[in-house]
């Protein structure tokens, strides 16, 4: 481990401690607006009482924070050195949000081989900079540094790989930018976080949409009239705040049976937990379901409500679908956002639906045995949904399919 990362002894009390690691990394004092200063103050207390670390978890913990806050001050860094980064708006994105594990991952990075939109690649969500030429990435230590990260993790917990593939090269999830506001539920799923999460669930994360929002005008200002395709599971619970940055976006709402979708986002969650905590996993195996589902289950209460206000601005798909043919869900986005579908972009999309590279690292196997809750228990505390967009299983549970 490298010695720059070793965990204080006590997490609480190291905050002058990390952002003097972090200015000291990358080469400035600017953290931006201070808003994100109770989240973290809040997140190092927590990190202190809920978790059981193991003393590699505590490290693994302490690099985490260590490497979005870096996050934050790069970003920050790179606004100060590009004047008028901001001076061009976002017109009417395509976001693709809905619950985790309905395939959004899927859906966006088939999107994402048309070459006429820009996205958020894995490596400048750790580094936000004006996005440079494709052919020069390798070239940024950046790119390097996010790369190994990602190897490391899937080392660390090699079924990860197989449920979620991340690659610094590709498209990846606003979340990963939002968090460095501190108001995150991210902060909630790596480790034991009940009193983070307790103060995340009264929060609004307002400060953490308007920075997301200057991360997206740097990075893409190299190319500002490239429509931007994005992607967050997270968007569904806060599509006020995703409407109030984007007023004419263009929002894609994926659908699959929540006994399904939610216990997989679990077993997706869970292959860290080991690593970085000690005992307790069916505990906190059974708690996390318990709360996830609670979590999305609301969000889709709140996102309905939200929806109403803005007709024509949301178009529903069901995950079935776009597993059955991809390529007809892709017809009827492109009909829905105003755009044609050109040869190229259709050529490329067939090729990546033929390669399958989702499926090129196993499969993910999981039990919802594993998590103390029936998939009719889960399906109950969402209401009507599943009835709703008719997502009722139609024969016995599979771990593949889109993500």
């Amino acid at each position: 481990m490298d010695d720059r990362y070793a965990a204080p002894g006590i997490f609480a009390t190291a905050l002058d401690q990390l952002h003097e690691l972090v200015a000291k990394e990358v080469g400035s004092t600017d953290f931006g607006s201070d808003d994100y200063l109770p989240g973290l103050r809040v997140l190092l207390q927590s990190m202190d009482y809920d978790p059981r670390f193991s003393e590699r978890g505590r490290h693994y913990a302490w690099g985490t924070v260590v490497g979005v806050l870096g996050g934050r001050a790069r970003a920050i860094r790179s606004m100060a050195e590009h004047p008028g980064f901001d001076r061009h708006a976002i017109p009417s994105p395509v976001v693709i949000t809905g619950l985790p594990r309905t395939g959004t991952t899927a859906l966006h990075k088939l999107m994402a081989v048309d070459q006429r939109f820009q996205g958020l690649q894995t490596w400048l969500l750790d580094s936000p900079m004006p996005r440079p030429p494709r052919e020069t990435w390798t070239d940024y230590p950046a790119f390097h540094r996010t790369a190994a990260t990602l190897e490391a993790r899937f080392r660390a917990a090699p079924k990860k790989r197989a449920a979620h593939n991340m690659a610094a090269e590709e498209v990846d999830e606003c979340c990963l930018v939002l968090r460095q506001g501190f108001v995150s539920n991210l902060w909630t799923v790596g480790w034991s976080a009940a009193t983070y999460d307790a103060w995340w669930q009264c929060q609004s994360e307002e400060s953490s949409y308007r920075h997301y929002y200057r991360c997206l005008q740097l990075i893409g200002s190299t190319e500002p009239d490239k429509r931007w395709l994005l992607k967050n599971p997270g968007h569904i619970e806060n599509l006020d705040l995703l409407f109030a940055v984007f007023p004419d976006a263009k929002v894609i709402q994926t659908h699959r049976d929540p006994a399904r979708a939610v216990p997989s986002l679990c077993s997706l969650l869970m292959p860290l937990h080991p690593i970085v905590e000690e005992g307790r996993y069916e505990q906190r195996a059974h708690n996390m379901l318990a709360r996830e589902v609670a979590k999305w289950a609301n969000a889709l209460r709140k996102a309905q409500r939200v929806r109403e206000a803005h007709p024509g601005q949301v178009l529903d798909l069901v995950h079935a679908d776009l597993h059955r043919d991809p390529m007809a869900v892709v017809e009827r986005i492109y009909g829905f956002i105003g755009e044609d579908l050109r040869p190229e972009a259709r050529a490329a999309m067939l090729q990546r639906i033929a390669d399958d590279p989702e499926r090129q690292h196993g499969t993910h196997d999981y039990d919802i045995a594993d998590f103390g809750m029936t998939e009719a228990e889960i399906r109950e505390r969402f209401g009507d949904y599943t009835s709703r967009f008719d997502l009722a299983p139609k024969g016995p549970a599979t771990a593949g399919g889109p993500k």
